[in-house]
């Protein structure tokens, strides 16, 4: 699938949002080294902290679905003028499961990152999960 198949992916799954405070619905698509597809979108809570990234939301979703290795995830944030990237969280999160493509929407289309790009430096499990 193409970087603007996917990227319009991510958008439909931010259509789904749950914004009220923010009003910046984000959606994200991960997608599997068998390249099945797991959409999420941000959801916000009045207890700060208990709101999940969409990124986070459709990671979860893939590892609850059984995935534990992720190839790429794609980020839409529809209500943004810039490119909204992934929280140094979420990055964190994808590190975890492997990903190693990162395309974010941007105003001039889909932007591409390796993770290596986007969190240098980071904190991984050797090899044998230790």
């Amino acid at each position: 699938m193409s970087t603007d198949e996917l990227i319009a992916e991510a958008r439909l799954a931010a259509e789904q949002a749950y914004a009220p405070f923010s009003r910046f619905r984000v959606g994200a698509v991960a997608v599997d080294s068998a390249g099945n597809h797991y959409s999420g979108a941000n959801v916000e809570n009045s207890a700060y902290g208990s709101g999940i990234c969409a990124e986070g939301s459709a990671v979860s979703r893939a590892v609850s679905a059984g995935a534990r290795k992720l190839d790429t995830v794609a980020v839409s944030c529809i209500d943004a003028t810039e490119p909204g990237y992934p929280c140094g969280n979420c990055r964190q999160l994808m590190v975890e499961f492997g990903v190693e493509r990162v395309i974010v929407d941007g105003p001039d289309g889909p932007i591409v990152h390796t993770l290596d790009e986007l969190i240098p430096h980071m904190f991984r499990l050797d090899p044998d999960g230790r």
